[in-house]
């Protein structure tokens, strides 16, 4: 069964401004920060921190109110895309040491499969903890939740509690269908499970129903997993699906052969390597080796992955194997 992590980063746009700064984590802001840009002709508050908060800010605000209500305020440019960079980057930290797929889920938010990594860590929520932990230890305001679906991670890290129990928001739906369910007094995800489908989607379109389902597990909902440009990596899709524990170990003895000579090419050799398998129920079965030194010996390699492979669920067959080296020196 998949089990997904999503990281939410609430503080996320001033966190990153702080951490640009080179602010230290444990030292308290001397002044409230806020971050604005412009909407339409108006100037609004985009993000504000936890000071600026407590003092009655919040995004949406007017600049010029917000000015009015702190004086000593500090106000930086919205930089949505710079945003959007920095957390591609904290994905690609968190793929290298936590596990092979990891995804940005903007705008603060970073989702990442977990399926058989966590007990490499300790079980699950030892995982969660030394996440949570490393992430406010660099400056960053973290939440984190696992369950078996992206959805349901996503609602749990944002809002907690029982998923029937939590808001529309919860379902990561455009703003304008979320007024729409309120104004027709959908409260809670709860109140839509109980109503037909049929007049929802003629209403709302099929996006609602998809999203309920996605958070459910009835409807798939795959992490396009982030790889770093200079990744090396070998790919193999076949034309029937595998599932035979010694046809796995042929094809990762092939993938290996071709990962070590692209590895020599460029005089690497590799510390960590990821075997993805790709099923064909679309489910992804994942392996993660990794070496106290930088190798590429094709045969010690495969040996090691091919130890793995009782951890390895093929369902109905693994129809594509990717392996690559996430760590090489």
């Amino acid at each position: 069964m998949a089990r997904v992590i999503s990281v939410f980063l609430p503080m996320w746009p001033v966190d990153r401004l702080r951490r640009q700064d080179g602010m230290p984590s444990d030292r308290p802001p001397e002044r409230p920060l806020v971050l604005a840009g412009r909407i339409g002709n108006r100037r609004l508050l985009t993000a504000v921190d936890a000071l600026a908060a407590g003092l009655g800010l919040r995004p949406g605000m007017p600049v010029s109110k917000a000015q009015a209500l702190v004086p000593d305020l500090r106000i930086a440019p919205a930089n949505v895309a710079e945003d959007l960079a920095s957390l591609e980057r904290l994905a690609f930290w968190i793929l290298q040491r936590i596990a092979p797929i990891v995804a940005v889920d903007p705008p603060d938010g970073i989702v990442i499969d977990a399926s058989g990594a966590a007990h490499l860590h300790g079980g699950e929520d030892a995982l969660l903890e030394a996440l949570t932990g490393r992430l406010a230890f660099s400056g960053l305001t973290a939440r984190a939740a696992v369950a078996d679906t992206w959805g349901a991670a996503h609602a749990m890290a944002r809002f907690g509690g029982d998923l029937a129990d939590m808001p529309p928001e919860a379902l990561r739906l455009p703003a304008a269908t979320v007024a729409g369910l309120r104004d027709m007094g959908f409260g809670r995800i709860g109140d839509l499970l109980a109503q037909p489908r049929a007049p929802l989607t003629r209403r709302f379109g099929p996006e609602l129903i998809r999203r309920i389902d996605q958070m459910f597990g009835d409807a798939p909902e795959p992490i396009d997993a982030l790889r770093p440009a200079d990744l090396i990596e070998i790919r193999r899709a076949f034309a029937e699906p595998i599932a035979a524990p010694e046809t796995i170990a042929r094809y990762i003895a092939k993938l290996v052969a071709a990962l070590c000579a692209q590895l020599e090419t460029q005089g690497l050799g590799a510390r960590r390597l990821d075997l993805i398998c790709h099923r064909t129920d679309r489910e992804l079965q994942t392996v993660r080796v990794g070496l106290a030194v930088a190798q590429r010996d094709p045969a010690r390699l495969t040996r090691l992955l091919c130890d793995k492979i009782p951890t390895i669920a093929p369902g109905f067959g693994i129809e594509i194997m990717t392996l690559a080296a996430t760590i090489a020196e």
